[in-house]
C-alpha cells in the first residue's frame, strides 16, 4: 500500500478489529507524498457527480493544502492573504471568461 493517510486512520483501523502497519515519513517523502495526495483529491474532485460530494472533495483538497502550507512554515492564512491580494491585482473567476487567443504586439515597423 505505503501511502499517506490521516492521523486517526491507524485506530479507525484498530477499531474494526484489524492491524495496520504504518511508518513515519521522513520529511522529503513526506512533502512528496502530499503533492501526490493533492492530486488525488484534485481528481475525486473533478470527478464528484453532485454538489455534495464535491463540497466533501473540496474540504479534502483544502485539507491537504493546509498541511502543505504548515509543513512549508506558512499557514492557510497567509495563503488566503496571497490569493485575496491576487484577486484584488488581476480579479476572480466570476465572469467565467475564457481567453481563446491574443494577437501577437505590432511594434509599429
Amino acid at each position: 500500500m505505503g501511502k499517506l493517510v490521516r492521523d486517526r486512520i491507524p485506530d479507525i483501523i484498530r477499531a474494526s478489529g484489524r492491524t495496520p502497519h504504518v511508518t513515519i515519513m521522513r520529511p522529503d517523502t513526506y512533502r512528496r507524498a502530499l503533492i501526490d495526495k493533492l492530486r488525488e483529491e484534485v481528481a475525486e474532485l473533478a470527478a464528484a457527480p453532485t454538489t455534495e460530494s464535491l463540497v466533501e472533495e473540496a474540504a479534502d483538497v483544502l485539507g491537504v493544502l493546509t498541511a502543505i502550507a504548515v509543513e512549508h512554515g506558512a499557514d492557510l492564512a497567509t495563503i488566503g492573504d496571497i490569493a485575496r491580494a491576487k484577486r484584488n491585482e488581476r480579479g476572480g473567476f466570476d465572469r467565467r471568461l475564457c481567453l481563446d487567443d491574443v494577437d501577437p504586439l505590432h511594434t509599429g515597423r
